[in-house]
């Protein structure tokens, strides 16, 4: 096997890979050919070989650890009880078994079974061709995933766990979106590009956590698309399914043909100060919640008595909990607020001197306090002590959860529940536990999983839902719904008033209709601005513009209840897909949606020269 150039860097090499090629003597006999794997960066491209080990690799101390023939280790063929004879060939440096192939030709990989006793990998090009597959009886093909990801974007079919899509990265939609919604208040192309290639750094740096996603692969496949017959074939148990001839073979796809009408729903008046009385009891507990959390799903809350349910709602008071519970709850929180507090104020400028990341969360912290909500009444002129009190929190949440820190974004969710609060340690607790909620917690993490798993599920969604306006997406590089970014983040902080905000927030909080509300909120606002961007045949550029210009002006009411159309009209139909209900909640089907799972190799051994920047993207 011939060494790789000096300039070239190995970032994965695994020994005990095996070919079988099912080439023996007989009809029962199957030759394993081993060798070793490695995926090799060359800087502008990066190639994925395979050679088998020669004779002179072998290790002389151990012969039989890769070399052996092996006859009784149990492994069978198919529809067969009786142990198949398996023969380990030595093979020759010019097999013809040797691959190599660049990243860039890769269109899809498949795992094995668990069952199989070890994992194989088997990779399809964009050709057509399928190369034999990878068996890795000493483990690591998991590591070799993680590694491969580092350079191009891998998703899970939604129709074969064990299929998995391979698409380049695709920075400069991702640099458009960004710079066009005016998320960070400076240009993001720097940092997007300097993501890919440093992800440490750049997730340290002022585009901070948040850009670390990959365009998902429902909209850039490169595979040939299947006959609409046999595409007919391959779903027998839909009758009253028409297929789409631009569908990607992977995909559940059902048209809209199946849906039924969108029921009319109707919004109900706030919940009044007297009507929340009456749902406590003498000690204060909470009586009748589901009732109560209905009405409020319903109607939102009068704004007189947010600042006490809030607290139920975000997770800071228990339900059940009485007045008492409550009274002593908030001492020990208070306490724990301040102890937290001290801890980054008591800092001296020499500690600060050593401790680089201390320096950056402030400045970072300084920078967006700011410029948050400047012209908002409780935030606005210089020396506000709101905005101090914005800061401190900010701040003291960062010695609460250290790991994360803070990642810009996080200032306009505490704000509006500042402004509601009126008082910093129950803002606080009430901001920790919005931070915790499904949906949000995830935005923010290095990896960036949450995400982009909830991009790529509002894609399945739409792509279900709007057939029609997805495919006009598509046709305009817009499909991979960049432009929904900064509504997804910030919980769409910046689209609507700070009043509306207040009332769409506490709704989603209720976790009514399903746990995915806001994707269904973000497929209403498309579904409002549908007909405005077909009928100008807006372009890529026109449609973040579209979006952006958008903010404030979005109808709450309508927004809402369109959502609630939505999710009514897909939980009534008979024929919903599996990828579909498990979005919804309307299920318990394990689906990873798109996503590679945690895979560790216990006691595989990865000889390897080390890629710190591989290690930093997982």
């Amino acid at each position: 096997m011939a060494a790789p150039k000096s300039r070239d860097r190995i970032v994965f090499e695994k020994g005990g890979v095996f070919i079988h090629t099912a080439v023996g003597t007989s009809e029962d006999e199957d030759t394993l050919l081993g060798g070793r794997v490695r995926l090799i960066d060359k800087g502008e491209n990066q190639i994925i070989e395979w050679n088998p080990l020669s004779d002179c690799e072998i290790d002389d101390e151990q012969p039989d650890k890769e070399w052996a023939v092996i006859n009784s280790v149990g492994y069978k063929k198919q529809n067969s009880r009786e142990p198949e004879k398996v023969t380990v060939q030595q093979p020759t440096r010019k097999s013809k078994y040797a691959m190599s192939f660049p990243l860039t030709d890769l269109r899809s990989i498949k795992r094995s079974k668990p069952s199989l006793g070890w994992s194989y990998l088997l990779f399809v090009l964009k050709d057509g061709v399928t190369l034999p597959a990878l068996h890795f009886h000493e483990g690591g093909s998991k590591e070799m995933m993680r590694r491969i990801q580092f350079y191009v974007t891998i998703t899970r079919s939604t129709d074969d766990p064990r299929q998995f899509l391979v698409t380049p990265h695709d920075t400069t939609a991702l640099s458009k979106s960004i710079n066009e919604l005016h998320l960070f208040g400076e240009t993001s192309a720097s940092y997007v590009s300097k993501f890919f290639k440093d992800p440490y750094s750049a997730t340290m740096g002022g585009f901070s956590k948040v850009t670390n996603f990959l365009k998902d692969s429902l909209s850039a496949q490169t595979t040939q698309n299947r006959p609409i017959d046999e595409a007919a074939e391959l779903m027998p148990d839909l009758p009253r399914v028409e297929i789409n001839p631009r569908m990607e073979p992977g995909y559940e796809l059902i048209t809209q043909s199946v849906l039924g009408a969108r029921p009319d729903v109707k919004r109900a008046d706030p919940l009044i100060p007297e009507e929340w009385q009456k749902h406590c009891d003498s000690d204060g507990r909470v009586v009748r919640i589901h009732e109560l959390i209905e009405k409020i799903f319903h109607g939102g809350l009068y704004h007189s008595v947010r600042k006490e349910v809030w607290k139920f709602l975000l997770n800071y008071y228990e339900w059940s909990s009485t007045q008492k519970d409550r009274s002593e709850l908030r001492k020990k929180k208070e306490d724990d607020y301040f102890k937290m507090k001290l801890q980054w104020k008591s800092i001296t400028d020499e500690q600060a001197k050593r401790n680089s990341t201390f320096r950056d969360r402030i400045c970072l912290v300084d920078k967006d306090v700011s410029r948050t909500d400047r012209t908002h009444p409780c935030f606005e002129g210089q020396n506000n002590p709101n905005t101090a009190m914005l800061y401190d929190i900010l701040m003291t949440y960062c010695q609460y959860n250290f790991d994360l820190g803070y990642v810009q974004g996080m200032s306009d969710l505490l704000s509006p529940i500042l402004v509601v609060m009126e008082n910093e340690v129950d803002s606080f607790w009430c901001f920790a536990g919005f931070m915790e909620m499904e949906g949000v917690r995830n935005n923010f993490d290095l990896d960036q999983e949450g995400m982009k798993k909830q991009l790529i599920d509002l894609s399945t969604l739409l792509h279900f839902l709007d057939p029609e306006l997805y495919n006009y997406l598509e046709s305009k590089d817009s499909s991979n719904l960049y432009f929904c970014f900064r509504w997804l983040l910030i919980k769409f902080k910046r689209e609507f008033t700070f009043a509306d905000i207040m009332r769409l927030w506490e709704v989603m909080w209720t976790g009514l209709p399903c746990p995915n509300f806001h994707l269904l909120i973000c497929l209403a606002i498309l579904d409002t601005e549908k007909q405005t961007m077909m009928k100008q045949d807006y372009g890529f550029n026109e449609i973040l513009k579209h979006i952006n210009d958008l903010s404030l002006s979005i109808d709450t009411d309508d927004t809402l209840k369109k959502a609630e159309g939505i999710f009514l009209q897909l939980s009534q139909c008979e024929q919903l897909p599996g990828t579909i209900k498990d979005i919804l909640g309307l299920c318990n089907e394990d689906n990873s949606n798109g996503q590679i799972e945690s895979i560790d190799s216990p006691g595989s051994s990865i000889e390897m020269i080390p890629n710190p920047e591989a290690e930093s993207a997982f």
